[in-house]
């Protein structure tokens, strides 16, 4: 850059610009031209004062004058423990404009998970599902953005951003390709840690980072002449750019110094350089504050602690002082380059009347201030905001900073503090709280409650952490009654998330053998009941099966807990393969007037999701299929309706996988599954929500005769021992079992299946349909070794009918038939079709169809199975029939 350059100071930090500008003018360009344009992600990365605020101020610039609609919001050091402060700050121009129906009406079904977040609705009861209220801002920004086209939206120090924010910008940014509109972010290297990293660098993956440099020396001797004068020398230009290394908010201030002294620009002077740039810099900026005096430091020091929404009124509340004394001092302070006035274009609603000239001038005021005095002045903070009406999470940030000093009053405003970030979807700043609640500390009876509220708080995210909380607050006195229950069945289902089923059979085990016969036992009786049938072990319990049977037979369902052991008992007699009409019996006593009960429902905390998942699948291996999508198909609309988009939702779809893939609806199945696993991916791999998502998928791909599509998924998920400590439906060792059969490496797929026999027969699971190893071992057997095979097949004949549903029977049946030839064969093939004509299961069908028209050489009954196959979207099954009729030798 040369002094061609406009000569005014303001620009500076835009000197050597002119790549980053054409790419921001580039990127205005296709966004102006068409309303269907893809959106666009710009990251700018650069170390304090390298100019990113001003390049993010040209942006407005140019955006403004091309007529785009601008919102801006930017990150602050002391503010990042505020959830959606900095998207809030971002949304506000829209969210004023915006009467309270009108907003209603943009967001929709979104509003009531979103709005709270945004500080527009009322938060509901109970805790907002993190992922839910993410994935509700995302979409309520979206269609905000359709309104306000063609919208920039720019965030400046972005590494200073609140974690919920940066959860957002991640989601956000990932879904541009359908959205018109510009997003612009800079931020420092490094700076951040943790998740906020992980979301940061989640952004960049969006888009190619440019990075700033520095100022050449060429382009800073530009500036020094166009500040001072083109008299400036070129030893003393180039002592400038060797003692600001070419910064550019240093270079001014250096510059800005010089003029201020009336040196003269050269190399006589230049020796004094060093000096005046140490005076602009962390403890020079203390130096030039203690110049102002005492009162002018204690009203920076006020405005540093508010961070934002700078008033001189709470800046005078805070430095204790009059108001027209600490406006004087304001004045100084803007003199002295140190606070500024908010920029007009930039400016928002509850900015305040000032804000400091850069965040390192903030930086440098804020930990000049003495640690007693920073703690004293945080607390004054919380108590004006507490004073003004935004209650205890606003306020939180500052009871934070407080010394701890056993103030009862203090934690218990983090406690209310933490319900309201829970309520919104914040468990990270809720955690916070009550953890700074633990330090202050509680009084002893209240310490355990503290250490239930943060286990809870921490449950979705930190299970582990949890387990740790719930331990300690169950060994100490205070929990009684419910709430050490409630505490118990949390501690365990924190266990279960952890992969630790064994100990949380044990923990509910020894709660129970404590408490009097009474409806907490048989709470805890049911939870132990509902862990231990989860259990995937190598052996069942030994008399489990028939103590759970002698205790629901006590019940008649007056109560959840009642209901609980019904529900359990029925899944319990369906995956051992017990009469299926004496399975559906107990799982309709359960239900009041065919429905769940109240406190059962799929978004009621007390029992959680895995007891009705046990209803619903007790249901789908019944052929009660109608029953068990009804569930299903409740569970996704009460979590979405809820906002609860991570691990419930993606167990929601892939059950609703399962109920479309036993009905025989295998594309809707495919779909739902994929569904599934996307959401499965952003909780984590490993749990057992993953698993079965993938089972299902890979399952279904099966079924539809996509065997290489099913082995690449199981390769990409891991579809593969060792399995996981919960059990999974269907049984994964048969489907992987199938699997490798249906990829050739039969051995392997016999060795498969033979671990499946061995694992089913020790838990006792004896059901055909959902552990189906045996009619697949049987065909795999049939040519090596008949005599086993035949075996086979009639002990699955023989459990079929022991369970005796339609489906169970055909299926059994159509592996009998596969045995035999000639007319057994045929016979066998048809008493098949008969059984699973009359099942649900129109897969089932479809393949009997097919393998009768086969056996029976009728092109009638072929045609019968081809259009059932292609129904379904068993691409295998249309295969195979086709080829059978195009060939044709034999039919009649």
């Amino acid at each position: 850059m040369t002094e061609a350059r406009p000569p005014a100071v303001a620009s500076a930090p835009l000197w050597e610009r002119d790549a980053e500008l054409a790419t921001v003018t580039q990127a205005l360009d296709d966004l102006c031209s068409d309303r269907s344009s893809s959106g666009k992600l710009l990251v700018f990365r650069g170390e304090a004062g390298l100019g990113k605020t001003a390049l993010l101020a040209e942006t407005r610039r140019i955006a403004e004058r091309r007529g785009c609609t601008v919102w801006s919001t930017r990150g602050g050091e002391t503010l990042r423990s505020v959830p959606f402060n900095v998207l809030r700050q971002l949304l506000q121009p829209a969210l004023v404009s915006l009467l309270p129906e009108e907003a209603r009406e943009y967001l929709g079904d979104w509003y009531g998970i979103a709005g709270p977040a945004l500080g527009i609705a009322e938060p509901g009861e109970g805790h907002a599902d993190p992922q839910g209220v993410c994935d509700g801002l995302v979409a309520a920004v979206r269609r905000l953005a359709g309104r306000w086209w063609p919208l920039v939206l720019l965030i400046d120090d972005a590494h200073w951003a609140d974690q919920e924010t940066l959860r957002w910008l991640a989601a956000f940014t990932e879904r541009l390709d359908d959205l018109s509109v510009l997003v612009v972010v800079a931020r420092r290297p490094g700076e951040v840690s943790g998740d906020s990293a992980r979301h940061l660098d989640a952004v960049a993956e969006g888009a190619p980072v440019r990075s700033l440099s520095a100022l050449t020396p060429d382009a800073t001797a530009g500036l020094t002449r166009a500040t001072l004068g083109r008299h400036a020398d070129a030893p003393f230009c180039r002592e400038v750019w060797a003692v600001t290394g070419g910064n550019p908010y240093e270079t001014v201030e250096l510059l800005a110094k010089v003029r201020d002294g009336e040196f003269e620009p050269v190399e006589t002077h230049a020796g004094e350089l060093r000096a005046l740039n140490r005076s602009a810099r962390g403890g020079g900026i203390v130096a030039r504050l203690e110049d102002l005096g005492v009162e002018a430091t204690k009203v920076a020091w006020a405005a540093a602690i508010l961070g934002t929404g700078i008033t001189v009124d709470l800046v005078a509340h805070l430095a204790t002082m009059r108001d027209d004394d600490a406006r004087r001092c304001a004045e100084q302070l803007v003199g002295a380059r140190i606070l500024t006035e908010p920029h007009p274009a930039a400016a928002r609603v509850d900015d305040g009347e000032l804000e400091f000239v850069h965040p390192l001038i903030a930086t440098a005021v804020y930990n000049s201030i003495p640690p007693a005095m920073r703690t004293a002045m945080h607390g004054i903070a919380a108590q004006v905001v507490s004073e003004t009406g935004r209650g205890a999470a606003a306020a939180s940030r500052h009871l934070l900073e407080v010394h701890p000093d056993e103030d009862e009053e203090l934690v218990e405003q983090l406690r209310e503090a933490a319900r309201e970030h829970l309520a919104v979807g914040a468990p990270d700043a809720a955690r916070r709280c009550l953890e700074r609640a633990l330090v202050e500390p509680p009084r002893p009876d209240v310490h355990a409650h503290v250490l239930y509220e943060l286990g809870c708080a921490t449950l979705l995210t930190a299970p582990a952490t949890t387990i740790d909380h719930l331990q300690a607050a169950l060994a100490m006195p205070g929990l009684d009654g419910d709430k050490r229950i409630d505490a118990v069945v949390r501690l365990s289902q924190a266990l279960l998330h952890n992969d630790q089923l064994e100990e949380a059979v044990r923990t509910v085990e020894a709660e129970a053998a404590r408490q009097e016969p009474g409806p907490a036992k048989m709470r805890l009786q049911a939870v132990h009941y509902m862990w231990e049938g989860l259990h995937a072990s190598d052996a069942a319990t030994p008399g489990r099966s028939e103590n759970l049977a002698a205790l629901a037979r006590t019940c008649t369902g007056r109560d959840n807990s009642e209901r609980a052991l019904l529900i359990l008992r029925g899944f319990d007699a369906m995956t051992h393969g017990e009469s299926a009409e004496e399975v559906v019996e107990l799982c309709d006593r359960a239900l009041v007037n065919g429905r769940l009960a109240p406190g059962l429902g799929w978004t009621d905390t007390e029992w959680g999701i895995e007891l009705l998942l046990m209803l619903a699948n007790a249901y789908v291996y019944t052929d009660r299929l109608d029953r068990a999508e009804a569930l299903y198909t409740d569970a996704l609309r009460a979590y979405e309706t809820a906002g609860w988009s991570g691990g419930h939702l993606a167990l929601a779809h892939a059950y609703l996988g399962l109920g479309h893939r036993r009905r025989g609806r295998l594309r809707e199945a495919e779909a739902s599954l994929r569904e599934s696993l996307r959401l499965a991916e952003r909780v984590g791999r490993g749990l057992p929500l993953y698993w079965s998502a993938t089972c299902n998928l890979v399952d279904t791909l099966l079924a539809r005769g996509h065997a290489g599509e099913a082995w690449e998924v199981a390769e990409q998920y891991g579809f593969a021992p060792p399995y996981p400590s919960t059990i999974v439906l269907p049984d994964p060792r048969s489907v992987r079992g199938r699997l490798l059969l249906a990829v050739g490496r039969t051995k392997e797929g016999v060795n498969e299946l033979e671990a499946a026999e061995k694992a089913a027969a020790a838990r006792g699971h004896h059901n055909p349909v959902m552990v189906p190893w045996a009619v697949d071992l049987a065909r795999a057997l049939a040519t090596e070794d008949p005599a086993r095979a035949a075996r086979l097949a009639t002990d699955a004949r023989r459990d079929a009918e022991r369970f005796g549903t339609d489906t169970a029977i055909g299926e059994a049946l159509r592996c009998a038939a596969a045995l035999e030839t000639g007319q057994r064969a045929v016979r066998l093939a048809a008493q098949a079709v008969a059984y699973l004509e009359a099942s649900p299961c129109q897969y089932e069908h479809a393949a009997a169809r097919v393998e009768y028209g086969i056996a029976a050489r009728s092109v009638a009954e072929l045609n019968r199975g081809l259009a059932l196959a292609r129904s379904c979207g068993a691409d295998g099954l249309v295969a195979r029939a086709r080829e059978v009729l195009e060939t044709g030798r034999g039919l009649r």
